[in-house]
């Protein structure tokens, strides 16, 4: 019998994720989380370089890699690595990302996507240039109940949306003796707790809306002007309280720390339009609240009942907890399929990494100047 329809089409999906040949650059503890999601999904971890020969080889055992890479020229030119993904520190994210579409490699780059907007929007334009993917992990779009949140904003579902606020809170670098190259402004680039973790919250916003911000008011502040053994001094701020202004007209705020106890990674999303209000937690992302004045229900992940966009990425049935790592093997499918000419609803790519940048930029300006700045579109 004939292969068609639905079944066809997944089958193909299939195939064109199996044959996802990855190297991989960095072997952290992103390396290890975008290794599992390439192999989870049929890929194969070609190899693996890191900050040493020594560490390479540890790195390329311990992530299942099929061969040994002595640096990072030999993995860029190697014929059986397709994409390369890029887990490095920030500040060297535009010049490997530069070598790996000039070897005609398609590129998988941690964020931020640059340090800068002027060298994010030169990795954009030089991957449209070359035909290649790519695409920058902003996994949290993977989480079925946040497509199910944007399912419902795309069909009127809250009415027009009016307010949007939340926050995205953690406590890893809440005391003075922790410390990460993050907190170095030469590794990590002039923004920390936002560039990190406030671009997170900030896509997520504009990909459940599909609204755009437009301007920001921001306050930063280092909480921890001092950090680790030898007492450095930080030149990042830990906290930023923000204000915004969308085309729509929507005005909304948000709270980003890396100093809040007790919160781990607490990325919580709130929209309201002027019917009903959605709310989504990270920390409890397997649900969705979804409110309005006669009456609030918590909505459940079910593939059973969710719309047929965020029933797609449940990857296990219901009662059956998903999380991060899910949602890093949904983002390694899609890329695969975009690698493979497919379309895809929803890929973060250099565009959304660029956008991403420019509102880091923007935020910067802001707390600097104590005004309100306009965000470039």
């Amino acid at each position: 019998m004939p292969v068609t329809g639905v079944t066809a089409d997944r089958r193909r999906e299939a195939a064109s994720v199996g044959s996802y040949r990855a190297g991989i650059i960095g072997a952290g503890f992103m390396g290890s989380v975008h290794a599992r999601a390439v192999r989870v999904n049929g890929g194969e971890v070609v190899g693996v370089v890191a900050s040493s020969a020594d560490r390479s080889a540890q790195a390329a055992d311990e992530l299942l890699a099929t061969r040994l890479f002595s640096d990072v020229e030999e993995l860029l030119s190697s014929d059986d690595v397709d994409v390369v993904h890029i887990c490095t520190p920030n500040y060297l994210h535009h010049e490997l990302t530069m070598r790996a579409l000039a070897a005609g490699k398609h590129v998988v780059c941690e964020k931020p996507l640059a340090t800068t907007p002027e060298d994010a929007a030169r990795m954009h334009e030089a991957a449209e240039a070359a035909g290649r993917v790519g695409a920058v992990p902003f996994v949290y779009r993977f989480h079925p109940m946040v497509r199910e949140a944007r399912e419902m904003v795309r069909r009127g579902g809250l009415g027009r949306i009016v307010l949007a606020h939340g926050s995205y809170l953690q406590d890893w670098l809440s005391g003075p003796q922790d410390d990460n190259w993050r907190v170095d402004a030469r590794l990590g680039g002039a923004t920390r707790a936002f560039g990190d973790i406030g671009s997170h919250w900030c896509d997520l916003l504009e990909f459940v809306t599909g609204d755009r911000i437009t301007a920001v008011s921001a306050r930063s502040a280092t909480v921890n002007t001092e950090r680790g053994a030898s007492r450095s001094a930080v030149d990042t701020e830990d906290l930023v309280a923000l204000q915004l202004e969308t085309a729509g007209g929507v005005v909304g705020t948000a709270t980003i720390s890396q100093v809040s106890p007790g919160r781990k990674n607490r990325l919580f999303l709130e929209v309201s339009g002027a019917t009903s209000t959605i709310a989504f937690d990270q920390e409890e992302s397997e649900k969705l609240w979804l409110g309005a004045r006669d009456g609030s229900r918590l909505l459940v992940r079910d593939p059973d009942t969710l719309s047929a966009p965020a029933a797609r990425y449940a990857r296990v049935p219901a009662g059956h907890p998903q999380g991060y790592q899910e949602c890093f093997a949904s983002f390694v499918a899609d890329t695969a399929r975009a690698v493979a000419g497919q379309p895809v609803d929803g890929l973060p790519t250099f565009a959304d990494g660029l956008r991403a940048t420019r509102l880091a930029d923007a935020v910067v300006r802001s707390a600097a100047s104590r005004t309100w700045v306009e965000v470039p579109q």
